[in-house]
């Protein structure tokens, strides 16, 4: 068209590049195909013609928040003659009636984040991926930790709930990983945290939580309850995580572990390859930190109790053993997530493995035969209705050599011949290899002979090679010291 306005037709056209055919069409009508196309009429009748202004629309207005498929099954049932086949139609027509009379949405604000700002805390959970120790499923969580700013993610796998003991054990294990404190921590509404009080409440912090965030220096603050995509930063990476740990457990081939260690190197190597991806914006995050104090704080719970004559102590209806000698005494326990600690005095005693009270009523114990032992020894028909029997035996093979036990002999030699068995694991320090034998033994239909099971486990007698010694005779000495006198005369 702008050679149209200089030159002919043909010449136009073949400056343009088009044929004279063309360039005549063009000169008769300028409008582009698309719109000289006539809108399609509709193929077939409206089958909400009748419905959606008179039934559905007010139905929209007054209730907003109806979800679509129940609106379609209301009308499906004011009109059983209409097809299945109208529920999309009727969809999209809803959906474009709320773009044009619905109410406002919420709307997402992006925030722009400094380097050094934000730490993100959150757990999440991970009993979905099947995960077992020595076999036996482990029912956990995950604490998370992310920098906004870099991508810095710290991960500490925890056995009990979202306690404010699994909060500082990760929190402070992240931090001291990192190498620097953030200016502000922020988590969602837990309760270790916070009391989760009406919206009008001031102090809103637990006192622990608040001395921990001062210990480091760091500003507490929470996302709005309910409204998770204030905490995305770090709820759009729980995922990308539980994929990482998926595919890495079928790389692996397994997913069973020797023990909780192991399993929690494996979290960590997973999280650390993250964490090198993103090592120059994480150095370069590590300037704008805040300094780590001296010391670590406070990531425990201490309470105290007594050993009773039970050889134990109850602990958040869980019962403990303890080495006898301590019943009576009143003990200081340092409560952590997967651990108890013992004290009396300053002095730590040992560690127990923690175990927690399900919601069944049943009762728990952490059993160890090595503290009780020596009293069985004396009172061996108490193991017949012992409260902690099962939990006593260290191993399935014990358990198994008792029932059969149990089967073939009187209730009180079973008791003597467990109890010997369980006293020769103790004394020769051959739990693992008494389990082997025995596990033999009862594959081969047989019972146990203590008598030979000991002197198979006895130490080995050495004799004391002979040693003669020969003894100088008293003249040479005699002799060096007239030498030494002659000397001296000279």
């Amino acid at each position: 068209m702008k050679y149209r306005q200089t030159c002919s037709i043909e010449v136009a056209a073949a400056k343009a590049s088009i044929g004279r055919t063309t360039a005549y069409r063009i000169e008769n009508d300028p409008r582009l195909p698309s719109q000289k196309m006539q809108p399609r009429g509709r193929r077939r009748p409206d089958p909400l013609e009748h419905i959606f202004d008179a039934e559905v629309v007010p139905l929209l207005e007054a209730a907003p928040g109806i979800r679509a498929v129940a609106i379609y099954d209301e009308i499906r049932r004011r009109h059983p003659d209409l097809p299945e086949g109208v529920r999309r139609t009727l969809e999209r027509r809803i959906r474009s009636w709320r773009a044009v009379h619905g109410e406002e949405q919420e709307v997402i604000f992006r925030q722009t984040h400094e380097p050094g700002r934000l730490g993100l805390s959150d757990f999440t959970d991970l009993s979905s991926l099947g995960v077992t120790i020595a076999g036996q499923l482990l029912d956990h969580i995950l604490y998370h930790f992310r920098l906004v700013w870099s991508g810095f993610e710290h991960g500490h796998v925890i056995l009990g709930g979202e306690s404010f003991v699994a909060l500082a054990e990760g929190l402070q294990n992240a931090l001291w990983s990192l190498g620097g404190a953030p200016h502000d921590h922020r988590s969602d509404s837990l309760s270790a945290a916070f009391r989760n009080l009406d919206a009008d409440a001031k102090a809103d912090l637990t006192q622990r939580y608040e001395e921990l965030c001062a210990h480091y220096r760091m500003t507490p603050t929470r996302n709005n309850k309910g409204i998770a995509h204030e905490n995305g930063s770090i709820e759009s990476s729980h995922g990308h995580l539980k994929s990482a740990i998926r595919d890495a457990l079928l790389m692996r081939g397994s997913r069973d572990f020797d023990d909780l260690v192991a399993y929690r190197g494996f979290i960590d190597e997973i999280v650390g390859r993250h964490n090198a991806r993103y090592l120059t914006r994480i150095k370069a995050e590590r300037a704008h930190l805040q300094e780590l104090p001296e010391r670590r704080t406070t990531d425990f719970e201490e309470v105290v109790v007594t050993v009773t004559r039970s050889g134990g102590f109850t602990l958040r209806q869980v019962f403990y053993t303890v080495p006898s000698r301590l019943i009576g005494h009143r003990l200081r326990v340092r409560i952590y997530d997967d651990r108890l600690e013992l004290f009396i005095g300053g002095t730590h005693l040992l560690n127990l493995p923690r175990a927690r009270a399900g919601g069944t009523g049943k009762r728990v114990q952490v059993v160890n035969y090595h503290h009780v032992i020596h009293s069985l020894r004396k009172k061996p028909m108490a193991l017949l209705h012992l409260t902690y029997r099962d939990k006593l035996f260290p191993r399935q093979e014990y358990r198994r050599t008792f029932d059969r036990l149990l089967e073939q002999l009187s209730d009180k030699q079973a008791c003597k011949a467990m109890v010997e068995l369980l006293a020769l694991a103790h004394d020769r320090g051959c739990e693992r290899e008494l389990a082997e034998q025995l596990a033999e033994v009862l594959d081969a239909g047989e019972l146990p002979d203590t008598a030979d099971l000991r002197r198979r486990f006895s130490p080995a007698t050495v004799e004391m090679p002979a040693v003669s010694v020969h003894l100088a005779p008293l003249s040479g000495y005699e002799a060096l010291i007239g030498t030494a006198y002659a000397g001296e005369g000279a």
